[in-house]
């Protein structure tokens, strides 16, 4: 686990394989920890050199104002670019989850010479917001039982713990690795500021972040081998989503994970593995 830095600020990385291998680049949603150990240790076995990483203000990268983020979403593609160019051995294999995956899009869009293919798993082509029409959006009966908890004591390890384990059971997930993963990720947030807890835990710095303009439209330009993964059970982004980007991007392939909702389930990742190491190879 280090820092490297890219376009003003220190982004958190952690590598895994060999550092002469081709390049995985991983987009944190929340942060890097959205990312499976599990499935970046087969990717490294598989031949690659993984990179996951946190966005700014998230995990141990550039925190300032998360409630008021002074930059974009281009701003947070640019930073995958640039974090190619600054580790080596481009072009990458670049991979999104969560609103990673809207990152991971506007990068591939604005700069399509850094990437060698497109992983993009339980997102969707639209910003937070209101979805297009024909996009389902968030299960509301999901969503009314996940914002009406009370939020915890950020300050305290184990209440964060559990609200997450809460979290897990209504979105569909396992509640065990999300209580491990909110641990971690409290453990690796530097200080104790509820304002960045909660933000580190929840990403809400993509609620206040300018998504414009809309990059919808402009998936068909994408020509990068393209992997769209997506949970059939995904109360937050429906697996409507993800087929609509398999749609829109020409010759993407749709992989979908019949009992994974959010997260990528244990049980699957060796299955997502072997599908992002084929991409690679073609």
């Amino acid at each position: 686990m280090t820092t490297v830095d890219v376009n003003g600020v220190a982004l958190g990385v952690e590598s895994f394989g060999d550092g002469a291998a081709p390049l995985v680049l991983l987009v944190g949603g929340t942060t890097m920890l959205s990312w499976p150990d599990a499935l970046c240790e087969r990717l490294a076995a598989g031949g690659r050199r993984v990179v996951r990483y946190d966005m700014r203000d998230s995990g141990v990268s550039t925190t300032a104002d998360p409630q008021a983020p002074a930059y974009t979403l281009r701003d947070l593609g640019a930073d995958a670019a640039a974090l190619v160019d600054v580790l080596g051995g481009g072009p990458a294999h670049l991979a999104g989850i969560g609103v990673g995956g809207m990152v991971a899009q506007v990068a591939a869009l604005d700069h399509p010479g850094a990437f060698s293919a497109l992983t993009l798993i339980g997102t969707r082509a639209v910003a937070p917001g209101p979805p297009d029409a024909d996009l389902p959006d968030h299960d509301q009966a999901a969503m009314s039982r996940l914002f009406a908890r009370a939020l915890p004591d950020w300050s305290d390890r184990e209440a964060v713990a559990e609200f997450a384990a809460a979290g897990a059971e209504v979105l569909g997930d396992d509640p065990v690795a999300a209580r491990d993963v909110a641990v971690r990720i409290w453990d690796r947030t530097p200080g104790t500021a509820p304002l960045v807890q909660m933000a580190n835990q929840m990403g809400l710095v993509f609620s206040s972040l300018d998504c414009t303009p809309r990059w919808r439209d402009r998936l068909p330009e994408i020509s990068l081998p393209t992997l769209v993964v997506h949970g059939r059970r995904d109360r937050f982004f429906p697996v409507g989503n993800g087929e609509a980007i398999a749609r829109e991007i020409p010759e993407a392939r749709l992989l979908v994970l019949e009992e994974a909702a959010t997260k990528i389930p244990a049980g699957q990742v060796a299955e997502v593995g072997e599908a992002m190491l084929r991409l690679g190879q073609t």
